[in-house]
């Protein structure tokens, strides 16, 4: 039995103590003031354990957001290639139509823009390490 257990009983044998005393006429008024004691416990019991449920589901959260996911980022690339491939066939018939060849070309900077954000997001180590090898080597000469 904790502390708090062995007050709320304190609390409990006090109320029929002053039930004894009192007599029948202010029963309700001390069973009321009884439960509103056990209803505080239960409500800051309840209130510790959901912020320490957040707390740990903020510190998962800001785990996962700093390991990378190496399983995801790969079906996500290949999915985000077939996606940008297939919308491609329509933009370029409307960029095609609309404004002949610079509009096709338009269109295909556009696909291969959009492309080389999500590569340079999903994984810019890659870009780091190629263009500090290309600064490492101008050093070298």
């Amino acid at each position: 039995m904790d502390a708090r257990d062995a007050e709320l009983k304190k609390e409990l044998h006090a109320s029929l103590q002053a039930r004894r005393d009192l007599g029948e006429d202010y029963e309700s008024a001390l069973i009321d003031s009884f439960l509103e004691k056990v209803d505080q416990r239960i409500d800051g019991a309840v209130e510790r354990r959901v912020r320490r449920q957040l707390a740990e589901h903020r510190l998962t959260s800001a785990r996962d957001v700093r390991t990378p996911r190496a399983t995801d980022s790969w079906g996500e690339r290949f999915g985000f290639g077939i996606v940008s491939l297939v919308l491609a066939v329509p933009l370029s018939a409307i960029g095609g139509a609309v404004a002949d060849l610079p509009g096709l070309l338009a269109a295909w900077a556009g696909i291969v823009g959009v492309n080389v954000v999500q590569a340079v997001r999903g994984n810019p180590a890659l870009f780091r390490s190629r263009r500090s090898a290309r600064n490492d080597d101008a050093w070298e000469d």
